[in-house]
């Protein structure tokens, strides 16, 4: 389904408690995108340590000042903690049409806050049991689900929060990512799997972006898939290139963000 136009500022969230299954990624293109489609949009960091996300942005703006680029830049906070991210959100959500935030892939407390405040929650998982075992346990004998994963039970509460405030649902989307472009038994039971789990818990499945090393190439300049046809920005495009804009221009048509 897809969403409606944008309107009024819209809080994007990428969760999941399981590391590695390309959040920050999803979270930046996705922050470019809305950019590229005429969006002011700002971002929060969750993970301190790290700070993948806060880091290509900073990235992208030395690569703007290096290159003499004019790039379209999000703001950024990195939130430490629930109240960190309560006053990230408030110096962002009024002044910008989308707010992105990216979570660590861990059980926490900043994280399970910012699932409370997402208009839209964005779970990416790889094709592997291990990932859809945290959304739906699945029965050792007939594989399928048996009952609610850990995140999918956190997922529910946090809905139930937002509900009791007053707000509108919570929309949660669901993209198989990473997924390699040899087709196999595994990842066609994994995403059969993924359909009747999106029937059972309330969730959309979204397309998911490939395993291609464009994705971590783009990383040191800060750069997403839709800025490459800007010009002054010296990248030969790929058919690999062509095909990742189209994963990320899915997802911003899903989302219901203006064309690029």
């Amino acid at each position: 389904m897809k969403r409606p136009e944008m309107t009024e500022t819209r809080i994007y969230v990428l969760g999941n408690e399981k590391g590695g299954t390309g959040k920050s990624t999803v979270a930046f293109n996705l922050a470019v995108g809305l950019l590229r489609a005429g969006k002011s949009v700002g971002c929060i960091d969750l993970d301190p340590r790290q700070a993948t996300l806060a880091r290509q942005v900073e990235n992208r703006r030395a690569y703007a000042e290096r290159t003499g680029t004019a790039l379209p830049q999000p703001a950024v906070e990195i939130a430490d903690g629930p109240e960190a991210l309560d006053g990230a959100l408030e110096a962002l959500a009024g002044r910008h049409d989308a707010v992105v935030v990216d979570t660590p892939g861990r059980p926490d407390a900043a994280a399970q806050r910012a699932h409370a405040h997402a208009d839209v929650l964005i779970t990416p998982v790889n094709d592997s049991h291990v990932d859809l075992d945290l959304i739906g346990r699945l029965d050792p004998g007939t594989r399928t689900s048996a009952r609610p994963g850990v995140y999918a039970e956190m997922v529910w509460k946090q809905r139930m929060v937002r509900a009791g405030s007053g707000r509108k649902a919570l929309d949660w989307i669901v993209m198989l990512n990473r997924v390699r472009q040899v087709d196999s038994h595994n990842t066609r039971e994994v995403r059969a799997l993924l359909r009747n789990l999106a029937g059972r818990f309330a969730f959309e499945i979204a397309p998911g972006f490939g395993e291609r090393t464009i994705f971590r190439e783009m990383f040191p300049d800060g750069l997403g898939l839709m800025d490459l046809r800007q010009p002054g920005i010296e990248r030969t495009l790929s058919m690999s290139h062509v095909a990742a804009r189209n994963e990320v221009r899915r997802l911003l048509d899903m989302l219901g963000a203006p064309p690029v």
